[in-house]
């Protein structure tokens, strides 16, 4: 299977479901056998899942990606061994991070949530013009993508938790603030601008938010 095929949403599943580690391993960039040259866009999901795991608290180490050809036998051997080194050092997923396994879960879910969202701004705002590891290197690790994506992302992710959350019972903007350590008045702020797009409604009764 061609690398371009991992999804975003398929590194983030398996780190939901349990893994404590996501190696992928890919052709050689420039050497794709086909003319899609997927395995940038599997550098680009790297990236950007690496980004999204820091967001919520876990170590981006625990993802790597790989490029090699199909007669480097040797070198898959040493890339994996070293991976699974690593993943030991940290522990299982959520350990060294300081986080439990629920609130792990409930992170990684709010933000599969957001894969559609995220494509649209990948094919957008974060697409890299040349082809080359150098480029998207520069590009990624640069200090003003880091400051769009904080900015596209962080919002988005309050919201999708927000909406979790939601799912199970009715909140005041306060339990919801405190439930996720945000401020109370960008909680009311999420709740207005959802509010107003028609995703949930405040009753007025028990002075709390619902899903519409």
């Amino acid at each position: 299977m061609c690398s371009g095929r991992v999804d975003l949403d398929f590194i983030l599943r398996a780190f939901s479901n349990g893994q404590d580690g996501v190696f992928i391993g890919g052709c050689n960039l420039g050497e794709c056998n086909y003319v899609t040259h997927g395995n940038f866009d599997a550098l680009a999901n790297t990236y950007l899942a690496k980004k999204v795991l820091e967001h919520i608290g876990l170590n981006p180490e625990r993802l790597r990606i790989q490029f090699m050809s199909g007669a480097d036998g040797n070198l898959l051997a040493e890339y994996t061994d070293d991976f699974s080194k690593k993943i030991k050092e940290l522990g299982p997923l959520g350990k060294s991070e300081g986080l439990d396994k629920n609130q792990v879960k409930f992170n990684l879910e709010a933000a599969r949530k957001l894969v559609p969202y995220m494509r649209l701004v990948e094919r957008e705002r974060l697409r890299v013009p040349v082809k080359s590891k150098q480029a998207y290197t520069e590009f990624f690790e640069s200090q003003d993508v880091d400051r769009l994506f904080n900015d596209i992302f962080s919002d988005k992710l309050a919201i999708s938790q927000i909406m979790m959350l939601l799912e199970k019972k009715s909140l005041s903007t306060s339990d919801i603030a405190e439930k996720l350590g945000l401020n109370s008045s960008d909680v009311s702020r999420h709740m207005i601008n959802s509010s107003r797009q028609g995703f949930v409604r405040y009753d007025t009764a028990s002075n709390c938010y619902a899903l519409a």
